[in-house]
């Protein structure tokens, strides 16, 4: 197993940058794809962007693609998402999830195949 813990959200302005982090222990960390999911108050989880085990490919939903950027650090076992140009629309709870499965590069936007999540971590972005 490995667990997941975030941090790095907070309450900022349009415009402005967070860097958000997650933080793995257990098993080994570069055995897993990785993604940060988002949900906001009253709608579904949505996928935002993705990270395969040697951090070289990267995938993103479309509403993200060119302000934030993913990227994961194996030996200290930890994924980041810096996220620039914010809009208020981006505000959510941020989740970072794990997965040892062998996917498709279509596949790593679809929540029901990662295993492992975090506790998520607030952004909210002011107008």
């Amino acid at each position: 197993q490995v667990q997941l813990v975030e941090s790095g959200g907070g309450l900022v302005q349009a415009g402005g940058s967070l860097r958000l982090s997650c933080a793995a222990s257990g098993r080994t960390f570069s055995s897993y794809i990785m993604g940060w999911f988002r949900q906001a108050p009253g709608k579904e989880r949505e996928f935002a962007a993705a990270i395969s085990r040697s951090g070289e490919n990267t995938y993103y939903a479309d509403s993200v693609k060119g302000r934030f950027t993913i990227t994961r650090d194996n030996a200290k076992k930890t994924v980041y998402l810096q996220m620039n140009s914010l809009k208020p629309e981006d505000t959510a709870v941020y989740y970072c999830a794990a997965t040892p499965r062998w996917l498709y590069y279509s596949d790593y936007a679809s929540d029901y195949n990662y295993e492992y999540w975090g506790q998520g971590t607030q952004v909210s972005v002011s107008s």
